[in-house]
């Protein structure tokens, strides 16, 4: 009884530390900037959520800005998803000279930092005419070492009879991989999925490179925009991040009854 006390008690407090500060994001992106450096601050929802909310779009033209990361991260999820999905059924269920190699080969880039490719991959859109788009934004992180890896050791544990017994009954590749390899992979798939749009939905640096019109911006970016060295509208700010936070609380929601499974299953070793 003691013991379960005291880790309900220790559940308890990481708990409050976890949710105390987005009550107070929460809170504050209701108060103007003058109220949530008051004394004390405010810990009740005040009344400017609507004044926030048009300094946002006049400033910043949020609107648009929540578009284009909702279309951004949306298509991401899926292109990226399909690719590692694939590469990752490729490295774990296909026999070829030097699989083994380049699957090593690929996961060095979960060592090698993001900023050393950042000059290579802006020249490289700058040559393609790229700079200033969608697909300047997606298209280099399509093929995520972490996601690849994740996906190849779900797909691992899958047991090769079934693909035999698949092949053996007339099912070609494709269709043996819609209808026989993917309805076991949902919780890997929604853990990916999790994953993939959090990546990109959080992005900043990259998109800060390569978008150069604020119409075109993502919520980070835009957020970025709206500090400024002398002035900086806090309650705005404040709203724009409880805004930006919304979608990932709710595609967390979505999918969390997969989202822990999956990652175990990531854990599969062959």
């Amino acid at each position: 009884m003691k013991r379960s006390v005291m880790l309900t008690s220790g559940l308890a407090v990481v708990l409050a530390a976890v949710l105390v500060p987005f009550y107070w994001l929460v809170i504050a992106s209701t108060h103007s900037s003058a109220e949530i450096f008051g004394s004390p601050p405010p810990l009740l929802p005040g009344g400017h959520l609507t004044e926030n909310l048009s300094a946002l779009q006049e400033t910043a033209s949020f609107g648009q800005v929540v578009l284009n990361s909702l279309l951004i991260a949306g298509i991401y999820t899926l292109c990226a998803g399909l690719v590692c999905t694939l590469a990752g059924y490729a490295f774990a269920k296909y026999r070829f000279k030097g699989r083994d190699g380049l699957f090593g080969l690929l996961m060095l880039g979960l060592v090698i930092p993001n900023q050393v490719t950042l000059v290579p991959l802006f020249q490289m859109m700058a040559q393609w005419q790229w700079l200033n788009t969608y697909q300047a934004v997606i298209m280099p992180n399509l093929a995520l070492p972490f996601g690849i890896f994740l996906m190849r050791q779900s797909m691992a544990a899958l047991p090769d009879v079934l693909l035999d017994s698949g092949r053996m009954d007339g099912c070609g590749e494709f269709r043996l991989f819609l209808r026989v390899v993917l309805p076991p992979m949902k919780p890997a798939l929604a853990a990916l999925a999790i994953f993939l749009f959090l990546f990109q939905w959080n992005d900043f640096v990259w998109p800060l490179i390569v978008l150069r019109d604020n119409a075109s911006y993502t919520i980070p970016v835009a957020l970025a925009s709206l500090q400024g060295l002398d002035d900086t509208d806090y309650g705005a700010l404040l709203t724009g991040t409880a805004v930006a936070a919304l979608p990932m609380a709710l595609v967390f929601l979505a999918l969390q009854r997969h989202f822990v499974s999956g990652l175990l299953a990531g854990a599969v070793k062959e």
